[in-house]
């Protein structure tokens, strides 16, 4: 593998001109169109786009790994110079995973289950390039310690199933590194993790690409992400690259509708759902087969021209400026880029009423078998600690945390899935901590309803739409007839936005968010008051994200709902919620307005998650705290303060108290409640996490 014709102040990966098709019994389906980008040696160039826009497509071509049905109908793939869309198998396997390396979303579906990590590792040198056993497994040493992972050796001799979900992506970010590639595709590699070891990675990926030279084509949905990692940046839409620039560039000068579109969709610092919501991109993404005449994102985009925007293929133009922008809209030099949304409208912020949900020193302990069987001694893993805390009605209380803290523990009791170990919930004056669901009255599961993380798993695929509206009305009770059940259930099709004729339809023909939608109408169909939202927009393309979260908001405000809110992304949380509750290893360890909580002082623990956050703004200055360590277990949770091991503070606090006590539960005033040993001249000189530049 000789690079010698190839100069590195050329590209290292050229991509012109790709086209891309999977064919079918039925038809061909072009999935990429026409699309051209460049990868320069060093440098990280992000893609990012709603899911089907291509994205995944194109890194799959660059690896030639498109499957049976896929093919390269057009364009040419270089690396190095050398077109890879022309080699042969033999050539590719010299390639990939020495040269070119890919990391994947789904960090299990890359580690083999039975082997240990380090022989794991070990095999990608020995393979490629013929390394003795002796060498790799110290080269796999020294790059597990690269990775940053505690206890090289011991992590080493362990099994992927032995490790987090965060370790799991530091050895598949690790082996990728082990044969120094140069270059690393990385498709959504944070998607499934929390926002705390997002951020680890996000910091390890750009250090690692500095360290070894590496270029990168980082995918993601996340446009915080891409400004924290990438120089160049590729939007898509519908398989074609619609806008490449610098980073800043795009951000700061955006000059195709779509990339603007995605900006009014997320919820940027000033974004509030009463006086700036958001706005959701009208319209849905077309299917590769029935594409639009002309441009792509016309039926969706407020400056489309009728007879001009239509008429004919949009070729990419090149803006002014030095920096490679281009874009592929025929108007952009016409638009008024500055002028505000035509669609935002502001509403009046409701106030909260009554309170309707009292939890009082909730506990929730598990008794779990220490051997693998379950017999031996039991230990207790102690999922939520003395929770305390009140919901009101037309109130939105966020939780927030990371995987494991207890978020989901408490739904579960709180919907009757699970009973407390001790304490006490009122729902309305009905005491419901020792009621699992079976025992509860209708009324009161028809007024507590939950709103799940994954709209696909949630519908019975083998019943339309409407049939699973009115089973949900059967079951409570709701209608004297057939016919009020029917009319019902298309006022509720109403309520949330959807066509009545959806109603005939099954889940499989519904995108995610229309998924997403028939999940929050089957739980409003009995009148629900208070209603649990576990991560209910997660799942979902950020222009969706914006149509659900504000479609949950108009729901609350026609009904009073309670929502209780839970989700890692803070910047959804400061966006819609009026408070809220912050938990770590079973414990609300701080809580509060949602000003409160996003504004100095803070506890050490949102205060870290804040920093962790990636905000899609140019002007956002932020503090970086990455955390320690991971969460430990809640079988064997840490003496004293739950978070001391992972704590940047813990030195400000005199005589170990930390290691010895829990902290009491402190007011700061106006109901803003920490539970923290940080002396109080400690926590007023604490600094904003999140500035703008200008302050």
């Amino acid at each position: 593998m000789s690079d010698t014709t190839w100069d590195p102040s050329k590209p290292i990966l050229e991509i012109e001109n790709l086209s891309i098709s999977f064919f079918t019994r039925l038809r061909e389906i072009p999935a990429v169109m026409d699309f051209s980008c460049s990868v320069m040696a060093g440098e990280a160039m992000g893609l990012v786009g709603e899911s089907g826009c291509g994205k995944s497509t194109v890194a799959l071509a660059v690896m030639r790994d498109l499957g049976k049905t896929g093919r390269i109908v057009g364009g040419s793939i270089r690396f190095k110079g050398r077109d890879l869309t022309t080699m042969g198998e033999e050539e590719l396997r010299k390639l990939r995973g020495s040269e070119i390396a890919m990391i994947y979303q789904e960090p299990m579906a890359s580690l083999n289950p039975a082997m240990k990590i380090g022989a794991q590792l070990a095999e990608v040198p020995m393979i490629h390039q013929g390394m003795a056993k002796a060498d790799a497994w110290a080269l796999a040493r020294q790059i597990v310690a690269d990775v940053r992972l505690p206890d090289p050796d011991r992590i080493l001799q362990s099994y992927p199933h032995q490790l987090s979900g965060g370790q799991q992506q530091r050895i598949v970010i690790a082996m990728a590194l082990m044969s120094k590639p140069a270059l690393l595709i990385l498709d959504e590699p944070t998607t499934a993790l929390d926002v705390t070891v997002e951020a680890g990675i996000v910091d390890l990926v750009k250090a690692l690409g500095e360290k070894y030279g590496t270029s990168m084509l980082f995918i993601s949905h996340n446009l915080g992400l891409v400004l924290d990692v990438c120089d160049r940046l590729c939007v898509m839409y519908s398989g074609e690259a619609v806008e490449t620039g610098n980073v800043e560039d795009v951000f700061d000068e955006m000059r195709h509708p779509y990339t603007q579109a995605l900006f009014r969709s997320i919820p940027l610092p000033g974004a509030d759902k009463n006086t700036h919501p958001l706005v959701a991109i009208p319209g849905n993404f077309p299917l590769p087969h029935e594409r639009p005449q002309g441009c792509n994102f016309g039926p969706r985009c407020s400056y489309f021209v009728e007879g001009r925007c239509n008429a004919a293929d949009v070729p990419m133009s090149l803006l002014g400026g030095t920096r490679r922008h281009e874009t592929r809209c025929l108007r952009h030099a016409e638009i008024d880029w500055d002028a505000p949304p035509a669609a935002s409208k502001a509403v009046a912020k409701m106030e909260p009423g009554k309170v309707v949900l009292k939890f009082d020193d909730l506990k929730k302990y598990y008794s779990v078998g220490s051997s693998a069987f379950g017999g031996g001694s039991k230990k207790v893993v102690k999922a939520n600690e003395t929770l305390s805390f009140e919901a009101r009605e037309g109130e939105t209380l966020a939780i927030v945390g990371e995987s494991g803290c207890g978020k989901s523990t408490f739904a579960k009791v709180l919907m009757g899935l699970e009973t407390a170990t001790s304490g006490t919930i009122m729902l309305f004056d009905e005491n419901v901590q020792s009621s699992p669901i079976q025992s509860r009255n209708m009324d009161t599961v028809s007024q507590l309803q939950m709103v799940f993380q994954n709209p696909f798993d949630t519908l019975n695929p083998s019943m339309s739409v409407g049939r699973q509206i009115i089973r949900a009305l059967e079951i409570f009770g709701q209608g004297s007839s057939d016919a009020e059940r029917e009319a019902r259930m298309l006022e509720l099709l109403d309520l949330v936005k959807l066509p009545r004729a959806f109603a005939e339809r099954m889940p499989r023909q519904l995108s995610g968010g229309q998924k997403q939608r028939v999940g929050i109408a089957r739980a409003f169909a009995g009148g629900a008051k208070v209603v649990v939202a576990d991560e209910p927009v997660s799942a979902l393309d950020v222009s969706v994200q914006a149509a659900v979260t504000d479609l949950l908001m108009d729901i609350q405000r026609k009904n009073r709902t309670t929502l209780l809110f839970i989700s890692h992304d803070l910047s959804i949380v400061r966006y819609l919620s009026d408070r809220v509750m912050v938990m770590y290893l079973g414990h609300v360890v701080e809580m509060g307005t949602t000003d409160q909580v996003f504004s100095p002082p803070y506890h050490p623990y949102t205060e870290a998650l804040l920093s962790a956050v990636p905000i899609a703004d140019t002007r956002v200055i932020k503090q970086r705290i990455v955390l320690e360590g991971d969460i430990p277990s809640a079988m064997n949770p840490p003496p004293g303060c739950p978070f001391q091991t992972r704590c940047r503070w813990k030195s400000q606090v005199a005589g170990g108290l930390c290691d010895r006590e829990v902290p009491p539960v402190r007011d700061l005033g106006d109901g803003h409640q920490i539970k923290c040993h940080l002396p109080d001249a400690v926590l007023a000189g604490m600094e904003p996490v999140i500035k703008m530049a200008a302050e």
